[in-house]
């Protein structure tokens, strides 16, 4: 048993353990926080009906967006609108050209990157190694 301790496999094994007791402990809660309700922003609701004190000399002044609305607001759902659909395609294409200009410049700073090496690292040592079996 005590050899069994002393083993840094054993140990590994341990440690392999705990890490992965870790990560799914934090997926698990990721995951959790994924199906909490968002918390919204304060809602401008029509105010409330106040008594008559002095309205003709009140300071503040009446807000006819708010008042003109209904007690509701607008119903949850699908914004089916074009000119919403219109701006949200217009972001997403906007954000995919720049993602395939990123995209592109990666690729080809590693192609340039592997032909380099190819060129400066293993046909020199090619050719050093077909210079000694020749000569």
């Amino acid at each position: 048993m005590r050899r069994l301790i002393r083993t840094p496999l054993t140990w590994m094994v341990v440690a392999e353990f705990v890490v992965v007791g870790l990560l799914v402990v934090v997926a698990w809660s990721v995951l959790a926080s994924s199906f909490r309700p968002a918390v919204g922003g304060p809602a401008a609701a029509a105010p409330d009906a106040a008594p008559n004190v002095g309205t003709e000399d009140s300071p503040l002044p009446d807000i006819p967006a708010i008042t003109g609305q209904g007690a509701r607001g607008p119903l949850p759902g699908l914004n089916l609108t074009s000119s919403f659909w219109r701006a949200r395609l217009a972001d997403i294409n906007r954000e995919q050209v720049l993602l395939v200009r990123l995209e592109w410049r990666i690729v080809h700073a590693g192609m340039d990157a592997a032909r380099s090496y190819v060129e400066n690292v293993v046909l020199p040592a090619i050719r050093r190694a077909e210079r000694a079996a020749v000569g």
